[in-house]
């Protein structure tokens, strides 16, 4: 993996970049479209082609699951299985297992955990996860890491981080012994201490990854929270390497984030809350079920393109919603990710010119309007 940063906005921390792939390159700042097993709800892989998503994430702890690590093995990698050729990230499962309440043993050998489908028992080191997705062929490996959750006290997330340093140090000599092709990330922790945060970035910075991400946020902190720690952090990251912030997605974090640094970002809010009649529009969110729009024959966003735009009003999509057709996931999803890859173009279009913070102003002008 390569990456190089083509602009750098000269009133704030944002910049675009290109990271280069065996499999495509992929323009930052980039939104990456959730597809947890394999799959993005509600979307066939040629409509996400079309609305323009470069890469999109899959979920190591789901995958290992089911299908299971011996079917994608037969088809060489995760891509073949799904049928997706541009790049992949594959998160480690860390969360996924932290989320885990009961029926879970971490030790610094790794985690032992049970199916939330069938109660089974498994154990996964951090060698292990790297083994898994060195099987998917991910473009972009995410370490194993744990963090103590939130609220934590700093006794929990110092014992916490020694284990994701612990875990970090051993995934990353396995990937160097077993990987020349793709590229590893290592996870920023730390919880809400800043002194953890920037002990987490020194320790992991020495092991030379490809990429850094912020882990541990949107659990449950407040705003002020999570902006304190965003803007505490990222701009200690290594300048010449991707800056990730997982699971934070809403269009004001982005832009928020944006500002400091951060290259990419992954939410499964766009696909999810679509599935609940909530839309993205540029004048902020739209609830399509809302009594109002029973006759409106107006499109859902008037400045977009997507195929739901510009083919069915918002009458009609209340329809769907209400009579709870499938249609009406598949056309709420279209539009949602589609307002964000669009998002993330404008932002970048905005870098390029040297004008991300007047795009910011007009956008929270625009977005804070209502619909």
């Amino acid at each position: 993996m390569f990456f190089e940063i083509l602009n750098q906005d000269k009133t704030s921390l944002a910049r675009t970049g290109i990271i280069t792939t065996r499999r495509g390159k992929i323009e930052t700042p980039v939104f990456m479209p959730v597809g947890t097993t394999g799959a993005i709800r509600a979307l066939t892989f040629d409509r996400l082609n079309e609305i323009g998503a470069g890469i999109i994430l899959g979920n190591t702890y789901h995958l290992f699951l089911r299908p299971g690590i011996e079917i994608i093995k037969t088809f060489g990698s995760l891509h073949n299985f799904i049928n997706w050729q541009k790049p992949i990230l594959t998160d480690s499962g860390g969360f996924q297992i932290f989320s885990i309440k009961e029926n879970k043993k971490i030790t610094d050998e790794g985690v032992e955990f049970k199916s939330h489908i069938d109660g089974s028992k498994f154990f996964l080191s951090p060698e292990d996860v790297v083994d898994l997705q060195n099987t998917f062929d991910s473009d972009i490996q995410m370490v194993l890491d744990y963090f103590a959750g939130y609220p934590a006290s700093k006794e929990e997330d110092q014992k916490a981080l020694r284990i994701t340093h612990l875990w970090a140090r051993r995934a990353r000599e396995r990937f160097l012994a077993t990987n020349e092709k793709n590229a590893q990330f290592a996870i920023v922790q730390g919880g809400l201490h800043t002194d953890l945060r920037e002990n987490s970035m020194a320790v992991l910075s020495k092991m030379d990854f490809e990429g850094y991400a912020v882990g541990g946020l949107s659990v449950g902190e407040n705003k002020e929270e999570f902006e304190r720690i965003i803007t505490f952090l990222v701009p200690r990251m290594p300048l010449e390497k991707p800056h990730y912030l997982m699971g934070s997605g809403t269009p004001l974090e982005i832009l928020q984030a944006v500002e400091l640094g951060v290259d990419m970002f992954d939410c499964v809010m766009p696909t999810r809350v679509a599935r609940n009649g909530t839309l993205f529009t540029s004048c902020g969110r739209l609830s399509i079920k809302n009594q109002r729009f029973k006759h409106d024959k107006n499109p859902l966003d008037p400045e977009c393109q997507c195929y739901t735009c510009k083919n069915f009003p918002r009458a009609y999509l209340r329809h769907l919603y209400i009579s709870g057709e499938i249609n009406a996931a598949i056309l709420n999803s279209i539009h949602n990710v589609h307002f964000y890859l669009d998002f993330m173009c404008k932002i970048r279009y905005a870098i390029g010119l040297n004008n991300f913070k007047g795009f910011k102003e007009k956008f929270l002008q625009s977005y804070k309007q209502g619909v």
